[in-house]
């Protein structure tokens, strides 16, 4: 298809029902089924959604949870893609928000999902090595600093590679329950590998972007239910309650995440500085 073959949308008969760290959410009464989903200026471009489209795609092929994708539709200059609306749906965060007694409940939930992703396997005829690229990133990010780069590059070698299903931005927000069902959401970064690079994200997520509010606004969540759910995830992931060497361990991960954003969008001067710091924050860890 050319770029013209897709469909006009006129987002001024579309509702805003949802906004997160990648892009935002519509819906229309017209069309009471289906979601679109609008993703931020970096990342609208046809090839950036026609990824996250084909990826979503190929992840229900493996028999996970995922809203069905109908098309990619366009908005104005952006594109956009739609997919099947998931009726009274919360992520695990949004619950842990407004319902802060159920914190412990959707923490444990969330690791024993993980654990089902982390075991089935990935066809990794189609989807990316997060390992192969942790190491693009790392070569690519012009904020790390020669001595680190060399230090985050030996530790993702030393990595054995894995063909099991990481999801690439996993945190409770990417996981939504229908009643009682989940279902897997923004696959644009689904991948196969080991499951300490989710891992990583998620201690990212939860204790080192925990004190920003723009990322507790994203996370519909405050520092202390963010700790208080990481704490509980280490718990009932290790079965351990000293879970200190994993927290290690998580954010030697979580520095090598911070690599692998440049994959997805090139950060400027300012988001430059600002990785370059929480990077440096992580390195004691290694």
């Amino acid at each position: 298809m050319t770029e013209t073959d897709y469909r006009q949308i006129d987002l001024a008969g579309w509702t805003k029902v949802g906004e997160g760290g990648n892009g935002s959410t519509y819906q229309n009464t017209t069309v009471p089924d289906v979601l679109l989903k609008l993703n931020n200026d970096r990342s609208n471009d046809l090839a950036s959604v026609k990824i996250e489209f084909d990826q979503s795609c190929a992840v229900a092929d493996l028999g996970l949870p995922t809203p069905a994708m109908y098309e990619i539709v366009r908005v104005g200059h952006a594109y956009a893609a739609i997919s099947e609306r998931i009726k009274d749906k919360k992520s695990l965060f949004r619950i842990c928000h407004d319902e802060p007694e159920r914190i412990d409940e959707m923490a444990v939930l969330f690791c024993n999902l993980g654990k089902q992703l982390f075991g089935t396997e990935c066809n990794t005829a189609f989807f990316r090595s997060r390992r192969q690229t942790a190491l693009q990133g790392i070569d690519n990010a012009g904020f790390i600093s020669r001595k680190n780069r060399e230090i985050l590059r030996a530790f993702v070698e030393s990595v054995p590679e894995s063909t099991g299903c990481v999801h690439g931005d996993f945190q409770g927000g990417n996981i939504i329950l229908s009643g009682e069902k989940p279902y897997w959401i923004d696959l644009g970064r689904f991948a196969y590998g080991d499951p300490m690079f989710d891992i990583g994200h998620l201690y990212l997520s939860c204790v080192v972007y925990s004190s920003m509010k723009k990322a507790r606004d994203i996370f519909h969540m405050e520092k202390e239910q963010l700790l208080r759910f990481w704490d509980v995830f280490a718990r009932t992931y290790t079965g351990q309650d000293d879970h200190s060497e994993f927290d290690r361990q998580a954010a030697r991960f979580a520095a090598v995440d911070i690599a692998v954003r440049t994959i997805y969008a090139n950060p400027s001067f300012l988001e430059g500085l600002f990785f370059r710091f929480q990077l440096n924050s992580l390195m004691p860890n290694f």
